[in-house]
């Protein structure tokens, strides 16, 4: 009996997963359609309840930033396009769009120059995500112990030495992406970012209602957050400048949650 209670419950799960994945399809599908009859609120409708069944990808928010571009809806267009970049930091058409999409923002903001390493950093180790670069691990590590056993079996000396050195190659390259690995899962978890949803709003000196104002910001503009105090997020925009905003301003960026 237990047996075949297991048995249901695996084909539940399966028959549940398949369900999910072709309604996925078809709300997709749907999603599509609409937005070539530019019905742009009718395809996020769609996108939406796939973001609901947990089936995210880069596509999906590429496309929802696509329809709220098309709606003028600056700061959600950016949004999205900056969440198809989290799970996909290679997605060409989510960065060209959101090159055009941040045209739109008022906010003309200069960033602090970038130092060498910095800038090394954003051609190398962000070209990927840290998943990506997980995977990317794995090869390696295989590709390292594959080699060394050729190098152990090998009994020609040219072959031992060509398998030694490219094994030790590869195990160099796995310490080195396993690196970019830690680095950018520590990252992702201690960098929290986010878009400003609102029109307009003064950002103050303390996280109190009758604290100075010292600057203003717009929607769409992009900025990181460094504290939360009650309702209040203290947050730093690319020139350096600091101050605290209401956290209703704001939407976080996060593959995980939708505030």
């Amino acid at each position: 009996n237990n047996c075949k209670m297991k048995k249901n419950l695996i084909l539940l799960l399966f028959l549940s997963s398949q369900l999910f994945s072709q309604n996925s399809e078809q709300l997709f599908k749907e999603g599509n359609e609409q937005y070539k009859l530019s019905n742009y609120s009718e395809a996020i409708s769609s996108y939406e309840k796939i973001e609901a069944l947990g089936l995210i990808s880069s596509a999906l928010y590429y496309n929802l930033g696509n329809c709220h571009y098309k709606l003028n809806q600056v700061a959600s267009a950016i949004y999205n396009y900056e969440k198809a970049l989290l799970l996909d930091p290679l997605n060409e058409d989510a960065q060209s769009n959101l090159v055009f999409a941040k045209r739109l923002t008022i906010d003309a903001i200069e960033e602090i120059p970038k130092t060498i390493f910095q800038k090394l950093d954003d051609a190398i180790v962000k070209k990927l995500s840290y998943n990506e670069w997980a995977i990317v691990n794995v090869v390696f590590s295989v590709l390292g112990t594959l080699l060394f056993l050729l190098f152990y079996f090998s009994f020609t000396p040219s072959k031992k030495r060509m398998f030694f050195v490219t094994s030790i190659l590869s195990f160099l390259l796995l310490l080195v992406t396993l690196f970019f690995t830690i680095k950018e899962y520590t990252y992702s978890n201690t960098t929290v970012e986010a878009i400003i949803f609102s029109k307009e709003t003064s950002i103050n000196n303390a996280p109190t209602d009758n604290s100075e104002k010292i600057f203003t910001l717009h929607e769409g503009t992009k900025v990181l957050v460094l504290d939360t105090v009650d309702n209040w997020k203290k947050i730093r925009i690319s020139d350096g400048k600091t101050g605290w905003i209401i956290s209703d301003k704001i939407k976080t960026l996060s593959i995980f949650q939708k505030n």
